[in-house]
C-alpha cells in the first residue's frame, strides 16, 4: 500500500502532482533543491495551447490539459493565474504563410478552435498594434489558448497541499536513492535527511535525468535554453498571446510584457565557471521589434532578462508514469509543462497510488525511449 510519496521538484509538475496526491489522501513530501518555482517554472513563456502538436495523442493530452486549467480556475475563488485570452499568429513570406495555412487546416480537421481574421478584425481585438505590421488577411486566431502565471499557480497548489498535510522541503537537493527488492526505499537529501518512500515521482525538470540516474535509469534528454525579457509597466492594450514574425509576446500582469524570440535563445553563452549571460544587442533587437509592433510601448524599459532551461525528452514528447523496471518510481517530465501540469500531474499522481491509467499514459511511457536507443 502506498502511504508516503516523495515528489522531487516543486515547479508546475511537482506542485500539481503533490496537490493531486494530497487530495487523494496520500502523505506527501515534496523536495526542491531551491525554492518552489525557482527553476524552469519561473522562466517560461507559459503559453497554454495544443496548436499543431503531434502526434494525435500529444494533441489530445494537451487539449485535456487546457480543459483542466479552465476547470481548476473556475473552482477556486479569486483564482488569478489563468488567462484564456486567445492567441494571434501571422506570417510573412510565402513558405511561412503556407506552413501557417497547413497548421490551421490540420487543427480544424481535428476539431480545434481556429479562425482566420482580416487586419480589421485583428485590430478590433488588439487595437494598439500598428496596422502596417499586419497583413491584410490570413491572421490566425486561436480563441481557446492563453497563458498562466506559473508562480501563482504553484503557490496555490502547494498551499492547498500543505493545508492537507504535505511537507514542503526547500533548498535541499536529492543526492541519493536507496533501492532494495526492486523498489526505491529511501530518498537521501543533501542536508543528511533521509525520507522513507513508498513511491517517488520525478518532477525535477531539466535535472530529471540526474534524478533518474540515482535510481539506475537512463533518461535521454535534449534540454535547451530559453531567454525571456520582462518589460517595465506600459499603458498599452496588449491582451492576448501574440506570435508575430519578428516577436512573440504576451501580457505579464501589472502592465508588464513578456517578450521572446527563438533567435534570442541563440544569444545565450555560458562561461567556463557556469555563469550564463545573454547578448545585450540581441535583447535590444527584441525590444525594438516589440516597439515596432506596438508603438505605444516605446517608453518601455527592460526590467529583467531570465534564462530558463527547457526540459525536453529526446523525442520531444512527455515522459509520464511509472518505470516498469522500478515500479514505484514515476516520471512527470516534459516540455510544455505549463500546459500539461494540472491534467498530466493528476494522471501520474493517481497511478502512483495504484490507480491504473489505462491508455491515457501509454504513448508517454519511459520505456519507449529505451527501446528507441537499442
Amino acid at each position: 500500500m502506498v502511504e508516503h510519496v516523495v515528489v522531487v521538484g516543486a515547479g508546475v509538475y511537482g506542485a500539481a502532482v503533490t496537490a493531486s496526491l494530497t487530495r487523494r489522501g496520500a502523505r506527501v513530501t515534496v523536495v526542491d533543491a531551491g525554492a518552489p518555482a525557482g527553476g524552469t517554472s519561473g522562466a517560461t513563456f507559459s503559453w497554454i495551447n495544443s496548436c499543431g502538436k503531434k502526434p494525435r495523442a500529444y494533441h489530445d493530452l494537451s487539449v485535456a490539459s487546457m480543459h483542466a486549467h479552465q476547470r481548476l480556475a473556475a473552482e477556486v475563488a479569486n483564482s488569478d493565474w489563468y488567462h484564456q485570452c486567445g492567441n494571434l499568429e501571422w506570417a510573412v513570406g510565402e513558405a511561412e504563410r503556407e506552413a501557417l495555412r497547413a497548421k490551421v487546416a490540420g487543427v480544424l480537421d481535428i476539431g480545434y478552435d481556429a479562425h482566420w481574421l482580416s487586419r480589421a478584425e485583428a485590430l478590433r481585438l488588439e487595437p494598439d498594434i500598428d496596422p502596417a505590421e499586419l497583413p491584410a488577411d490570413e491572421i490566425a486566431y486561436f480563441p481557446r489558448e492563453g497563458w498562466i502565471e506559473p508562480t501563482r499557480l504553484i503557490g496555490h497548489l502547494l498551499s492547498n497541499a500543505v493545508s492537507r498535510g504535505a511537507d514542503l522541503v526547500r533548498n535541499d537537493a536529492v543526492i541519493g536513492l536507496d533501492l532494495a527488492g526492486g523498489l526505491v526505499r529511501t530518498v537521501r537529501l543533501a542536508s543528511g535527511r533521509q525520507l522513507s518512500a513508498d513511491a517517488v515521482v520525478n518532477c525535477a525538470g531539466p535535472r530529471a535525468a540526474d534524478v533518474a540516474a540515482l535510481a539506475g535509469l537512463v533518461l535521454p534528454m535534449r534540454n535547451t535554453r530559453g531567454v525571456l525579457i520582462y518589460t517595465s509597466p506600459v499603458a498599452v492594450w496588449v491582451s492576448r498571446v501574440i506570435h508575430a514574425p519578428q516577436i512573440h509576446l504576451r501580457p505579464d500582469g501589472a502592465g508588464r510584457l513578456l517578450l521572446h524570440t527563438h533567435d534570442l535563445d541563440g544569444g545565450v553563452s555560458v562561461s567556463d565557471t557556469g555563469v550564463t549571460s545573454v547578448d545585450q544587442a540581441a535583447v535590444e533587437t527584441v525590444l525594438q521589434a516589440a516597439r515596432t509592433l506596438y508603438p505605444g510601448i516605446h517608453a518601455a524599459t527592460i526590467e529583467s532578462v531570465r534564462v530558463g532551461e527547457r526540459p525536453i525528452p529526446r523525442d520531444g514528447l512527455p515522459v509520464l508514469g511509472r518505470a516498469v523496471e522500478l515500479p514505484n518510481f514515476h516520471f512527470a517530465v516534459s516540455h510544455s509543462g505549463a500546459t500539461l501540469c494540472v491534467h498530466a500531474g493528476d494522471l501520474v499522481a493517481a497511478e502512483a497510488l495504484g490507480v491504473e491509467a489505462g491508455e491515457a499514459l501509454a504513448p508517454f511511457r519511459f520505456e519507449r525511449l529505451q527501446s528507441a536507443s537499442q
